[in-house]
Formats: structure tokens, C-alpha cells, sequence
């Protein structure tokens, strides 16, 4: 089986991407991993030992401490890109991929590899995002008739169900669940502005968490529900390219001013799952070498077209 190769790069090798561990109280930040290749998109197991990610249309493990990264046998899905995440127990990986139709399609799969994947949504392109904290229900940003939206479907499979709808032209993205799961996040630029929502699961209840210039991305609630990790690109940003300088933020969620937790070179690829370790003192982040787009394109199937 291949890997992504060894931990830090190789003597000589161009190093693209970085997995990095950030301490949230002190701001120190550990490489567990530095590769030549694209990866993104780092989320924590369950027991706090391993970190996934996505490079290659491949998810990819590899211990907190580093060394080699492996990837976990996902059956035919071989076009991951980089929307995917454990269950609550970490029994189940779900995944986005785009190897059946050429288009994001959400399935489940064993975390441990070697099953079939059984795929939940029907109707593509579908992004998953967050994982219900009772394990039967994903969240996930859809494009359906040509609009955005947050979608929840069972995880059994069954109807999907739209919370919201973007403004025309716009994207409404990156849900997650708060550890309670009375409250979904999620990015919107309904505003002009990308800021942070949030929604009841039933659709009720929107309410606006951000406020500044800055456009705010991947909202990502920490274990304790206290505050949320977001992507901050500059005001003068649209999208969520690569490439760019970035900030990780640490909002209130209750309300109040953010602490910039890490100034980093990513973008697209850095924080876009749920990556809090197990017990909320640390986050995981890909940041990328500043060598110019061209040469640190994403690799395999784009995210979306938004």
C-alpha cells in the first residue's frame, strides 16, 4: 500500500503542506507532518491517537506523534475531496467523493477501511460537514435547482431536508453540529459579508454569530459548546481559495470579541472539518509553503463549484 511518505519530508523534497497541531491556551504550534504532496482538511479520532486527511482523492491516517501516513482502504471512493469526518463513537468515516457520478455524493464507510461504501445522499453535488452529536444525522451543504443551502439527511438514508436557503448567487456552507446539538453552524454570505450562523436542526431560530470585515469560514464549535473556531480570509477575499494569508479565530459563543488563535499561509484545505482534539485544548490545521497558486493547486476533484 502506498502513503503519503515519511514525517517531516524527506531531505531535499519540497515541502507543499504542513499538518500542524495548534495548543489553543498557549498558541504553540507542532509539524506532525510535512509532505511534497497537497493534503487537507485534518480531523481528530475519537481516542485523541490519530489524525485523517484528505490528499490525492485518498483519506489518510496518521498518528499525533507522526511518522507514516497510510491510507484507509475506502472501497471504490477513490475521489475524496475534502468534506469528511468520524461518527460520534468513531466506528464510521463519512466521506464526499465524486468517483460514481463526477459529482460530491455523501457516503458512510467503517473508519477502519474495508467496506463498501454505502452512500446517503441521492441527489449530488452534496458536501458533508457535520456529524449530529447522537450519531444519526449529517449536515451537509448542498446545491440543489441552482441554489445553496444547508441540508440534514438520516444517516440510515432517507429524505434530506433543507434548513436553509443561500441568497441568489451566494453559498451557504460548512455546517457543524454544537456539542449540545441544539444549534447547527454554518458560513453564509447572505449579508455581502461571509460571516457565521447558526440554525436550530429544525430550521428555526437563524441567528448571526459574526460581525467584523473580515469573511468568516468553517465554523467549527469546540467540545465544550463555549466558543467556535472559524477561517478568516480579508475583507477583500470572495471565495475560499488556496493560497492565501489566513487567520484561525476563536469567537465567543456567547458573543463577543475573537482571539486570533494562528496567522497562516492556507486557505482551502486548512480548517474545513471538525478538527478539535478529543478534549478541546488543541486544534489540528494544514498550512501550505507561500510558492504562488500554480504550484499549490488543489489535487484531485475541486470542492465545489461555489
Amino acid at each position: 500500500m502506498t502513503n503519503t511518505g515519511p514525517s517531516p519530508a524527506a531531505a531535499g523534497q519540497s515541502v507543499a503542506s504542513r499538518l500542524e497541531i495548534l495548543d489553543v491556551g498557549s498558541g504553540r504550534r507542532r509539524v506532525v507532518h510535512a509532505t511534497g504532496a497537497h493534503i487537507e482538511a485534518p480531523n481528530w479520532s475519537r481516542d485523541g491517537r490519530d489524525l485523517l486527511f484528505n490528499g490525492s482523492g485518498r483519506i489518510h491516517r496518521i498518528g499525533v506523534a507522526g511518522g507514516e501516513a497510510h491510507p484507509i482502504d475506502t472501497g471504490f471512493a477513490i475521489r475524496c475531496n475534502n468534506d469528511h469526518g468520524l461518527s460520534p463513537d468513531g466506528a464510521e468515516l463519512a466521506i464526499s467523493d465524486h468517483s460514481e457520478e463526477g459529482c460530491s455524493l455523501i457516503y458512510v464507510t467503517p473508519s477502519g477501511g474495508g467496506g463498501r461504501p454505502r452512500r446517503v445522499t441521492a441527489r449530488g453535488p452534496s458536501y458533508w460537514h457535520g456529524w449530529s452529536p447522537d450519531g444519526r444525522t449529517l449536515a451537509y451543504c448542498a446545491q440543489r435547482d441552482g441554489r445553496f443551502g444547508v441540508f440534514t439527511i438520516p444517516v440510515a438514508g432517507g429524505e434530506e431536508v433543507r434548513l436553509t436557503t443561500a441568497v441568489e448567487g451566494g453559498l451557504d456552507d460548512g455546517p457543524d453540529y454544537s456539542p449540545d446539538g441544539e444549534w447547527i453552524y454554518f458560513n453564509s454570505d447572505r449579508t455581502g459579508v461571509m460571516q457565521i450562523w447558526r440554525v436550530h436542526p429544525d430550521g428555526t431560530g437563524l441567528e448571526r454569530m459574526t460581525f467584523g470585515a473580515q469573511n468568516d469560514w468553517f465554523p467549527h464549535p469546540s467540545p465544550d459548546g463555549r466558543s467556535f473556531v472559524a477561517l478568516s480570509y480579508a475583507p477583500d477575499v470572495r471565495g475560499h481559495p488556496p493560497n492565501k494569508d489566513v487567520e484561525l479565530r476563536l469567537f465567543p459563543a456567547a458573543g463577543g470579541e475573537p482571539r486570533v488563535l494562528a496567522r497562516v499561509f492556507g486557505g482551502q484545505g486548512t480548517l474545513n472539518v471538525p478538527s478539535w482534539s478529543p478534549d478541546g485544548r488543541q486544534l489540528a490545521f494544514v498550512s501550505y509553503e507561500h510558492r504562488g497558486a500554480a504550484a499549490i493547486g488543489v489535487v484531485g476533484p475541486p470542492r465545489s463549484a461555489a
